[in-house]
C-alpha cells in the first residue's frame, strides 16, 4: 500500500522556476570538458572529487566550495577539483537522514519537493560563487533529470553498482559516471556494470521508452570493500589496481580509468588515513608507467571542520561519515598537485 502525499512535478517545470542562467552555462559546458578529457586520457591533469560526505546545509557548503574555488585557481595547471555536493545519502539499514533531496532540514520529515528546489538553488549558487560544477551521487536513477543539467560527474555507489536500472541511466548521462566496486569487492561485477554502462540499451524510464547510445566515459571507482563478518579490506594498493587494469583490457572496455575512494572500507572510515592512502597513491604512480596511466584521481571525504557530529551541533561539521578538516584537505592538494 502506498500513501499518495504529494505531486511531483516534472523537471522540466522545476527547472523553468530554478533555471541554470546561460553564463553558467558556459561554465558548465567548459567544466564538462576537463572533467571528460581526463578520464578518456587527452588530459593528464588528475580529476580531485573532494567534499563532504554528505551536503546537509547550504551555507556551510557553499563556504567550502567557494574555498575550493579559490584553491583550484592555485592547482589547475596540474588538478581538476570537483566539489562533493551530494544531496543523497544511502543507507544502510533504509532508514536514518536520507539527504537534501528528501530531507532539506534534515531535523524535520521528508519534504522532496522542497529538496528538489533545495539542491538546484544549491548547485547554482555553487558554480556562481566558485566557478566549480559538482558531482553527485546518482541513488535514485529515476530522479536524475531534475539535476542532470547541473553537475558535470555522477557516482554509482558500492551499494548501486549491481542494479540493472543504475546501470541502464548511466549509460545515457552526458558527463563521466564513476561506478563503485559492490560491497562485495568483485572486481568482475564492476567491470560488467561499466560494460553495461559503456554499451547503448534500451529500456522504460520515468513512463517512456528511451533508448541511449552508452556511455564511454564510465569507469572504475575502487572504494575498498566489506567481507561476510564486517571487516574492511582496502584495494587502493598497487597489486590490486592493476588487477583491474587487466580485467578493462580483458573486457574490451572504453577509456580504461580508476578513482580511488580514500574513504569508507579503503580508510576503514578512519578519515586521517585518507592523507595517507592519497601518499601511497601517488608514490605508485611514479614507481609505475601503468598505474599512472588508469589511475585518473581521488575521491576525498572533506569539509570545513574535521570528524563528524555526534551531539553537539557544528557549523560545517559532517553529519554522517567523518572527513578530514579544510587545513588537512587544502594541504593534501597541493602535496598532490606537485606529484602530478
Amino acid at each position: 500500500m502506498f500513501d499518495k502525499q504529494k505531486k511531483i512535478p516534472e523537471p522540466e517545470e522545476i527547472i523553468e522556476k530554478v533555471p541554470l542562467p546561460e553564463p553558467l552555462k558556459k561554465i558548465k559546458a567548459e567544466r564538462d570538458k576537463l572533467v571528460s578529457e581526463i578520464l578518456s586520457g587527452e588530459s593528464k591533469k588528475m580529476l580531485m572529487i573532494v567534499g563532504p560526505c554528505s551536503a546537509h546545509e547550504a551555507k556551510p557548503v557553499l563556504e567550502y566550495v567557494e574555498r575550493l574555488g579559490k584553491l583550484n585557481e592555485k592547482v589547475k595547471e596540474k588538478l581538476v577539483l570537483v566539489p562533493r555536493i551530494y544531496t543523497n545519502k544511502p543507507r544502510t539499514r533504509g532508514v536514518g537522514y536520507k539527504g537534501m533531496f528528501s530531507q532539506p532540514d534534515p531535523t524535520k520529515s521528508e519534504d522532496i519537493l522542497k529538496g528538489i528546489y533545495a539542491i538546484r538553488n544549491l548547485n547554482v549558487k555553487a558554480i556562481e560563487i566558485s566557478g566549480l560544477t559538482a558531482a553527485d551521487e546518482m541513488l535514485y536513477p529515476a530522479n536524475i533529470n531534475y539535476v542532470n543539467d547541473l553537475i558535470s560527474y555522477n557516482a554509482v555507489g558500492a551499494r548501486s553498482c549491481e542494479n540493472q536500472l543504475h546501470r541502464l541511466v548511466a549509460s545515457g548521462i552526458d558527463v563521466p559516471v564513476g561506478i563503485k566496486n559492490p560491497m562485495s569487492g568483485s572486481v568482475p561485477a564492476m567491470l560488467n556494470s561499466i560494460y553495461a554502462a559503456q554499451s547503448a540499451q534500451v529500456f522504460k524510464l520515468n513512463g517512456w521508452q528511451v533508448k541511449t547510445g552508452g556511455n564511454p566515459l564510465a569507469h572504475a571507482i575502487l572504494r575498498g570493500a566489506v567481507d561476510g563478518y564486517g571487516n574492511d579490506n582496502p584495494n587502493y594498493h598497487y597489486e590490486t589496481v592493476m588487477k583491474v587494469a587487466d580485467g578493462y583490457e580483458k573486457s574490451g572496455l572504453k577509456n580504461p580509468a580508476v578513482i580511488i575512494d580514500a574513504n569508507h572500507s579503503n580508510s576503514n572510515k578512519n578519515f586521517r588515513q585518507q592523507i595517507r592512502i592519497c601518499e601511497e597513491v601517488m608514490q605508485n604512480r611514479n614507481y609505475d608507467k601503468d598505474f599512472k596511466k588508469i589511475v585518473k584521481g581521488f575521491m576525498i571525504e572533506s569539509f570545513l571542520e574535521e570528524g563528524n557530529q555526534t551531539e553537539d551541533v557544528v557549523y560545517g561539521k559532517s553529519i554522517t561519515d567523518p572527513c578530514l578538516g579544510w587545513a588537512d584537505t587544502e594541504r593534501l592538494i597541493l602535496d598532490i598537485a606537485e606529484k602530478v
